[in-house]
């Protein structure tokens, strides 16, 4: 199903809103888009929901699948602004955004289904999950320039660490609240703004009336923005991204600077759960 604004689908959202889990991509470029959309069908979302340029398709298998919205992505906080425009309107439901050429990925995906996960999340009375943003990268950059092949992809193995995060309003640390770091954003960070460094990013969350997206992927409920409960470690999951590769490649202030995004403790990704689990990058909590 097409529609031709946002405007246009928020007025007939009621059918395609009703039932969760619901996934939202934001397509910016043409690459890896449907491999995107295919990955998120397979972890079992109820809907998802194309957000794209007018210029840009979908392949025959996917298109029938998804929800299309044409969209301007490349505006300023495109993605937060569409968001936050379903939240109301999705109240109850989980809601889920990333954008193309990223792939989510949570404790026992090849077996399990995010609806799964999700409903053993929410009886852990937790209503959003902290997901980190692990970059990846081509390790040949001469044969994919933009930094993206998916049999060529490596990630950081380390060099992940977590400041307290202080609340302007009191000086103190907040809550069971960190900033995250580390990746391509840490090892280039001279190329990146220091607003965009982190790497956390509230990507899971039980949408209901009031809350909102902010810009830095956090929400305004506060709560919502803990990586654990009170009583003990929850689940986490990681969204596996090209983006951060592709933007340093595209820039013309950083491409000439990179002849090579591998270092020592560069690794092949497997596609797998249980290689994120066994460096720590989710966590798989009371959920065995």
């Amino acid at each position: 199903m097409n529609f031709d604004s946002l405007d246009s689908f928020l007025q007939n959202s009621a059918q395609h809103l009703a039932k969760g889990p619901i996934a939202a991509i934001f397509v910016e470029d043409e690459i890896e888009v449907d491999s995107t959309i295919r990955h998120h069908l397979a972890c079992g979302f109820r809907k998802v929901l194309v957000f794209l340029p007018s210029h840009i398709g979908l392949a025959p298998d996917v298109a029938p699948q998804v929800v299309c919205i044409t969209y301007n992505t490349s505006q300023p906080d495109a993605a937060m602004r569409a968001v936050n425009m379903l939240i109301p309107r999705a109240a109850g439901q989980w809601l889920y955004y990333c954008f193309n050429s990223e792939y989510l990925f949570f404790p026992f995906y090849e077996t399990r289904s995010i609806g799964e996960m999700l409903q053993f999340h929410g009886e852990e009375r937790r209503d959003a999950m902290l997901c980190y943003v692990v970059d990846l990268y081509a390790k040949d950059l001469e044969a994919h320039p933009v930094a993206v092949s998916l049999d060529d992809a490596y990630l950081d193995k380390a060099g992940y660490f977590a400041l307290a995060r202080t609340n302007p309003a009191t000086g103190h640390p907040h809550e069971r609240q960190l900033d995250f770091f580390g990746g391509l954003r840490w090892r280039f960070e001279e190329h990146i703004p220091q607003h965009k460094r982190k790497i956390d990013r509230v990507a899971l969350l039980r949408a209901k009336p009031g809350l909102s997206l902010l810009a830095d992927h956090r929400t305004n409920d506060e709560e919502y923005n803990t990586y654990c409960c009170p009583w003990h470690n929850n689940l986490s999951a990681a969204i596996c991204s090209f983006r951060t590769a592709k933007a340093l490649k595209r820039n013309p202030g950083s491409t000439f600077d990179i002849g090579s995004f591998c270092w020592h403790n560069s690794t092949p990704f497997t596609w797998h759960s249980g290689q994120l689990l066994d460096l720590g990058l989710i966590e798989p909590g009371q959920w065995f």
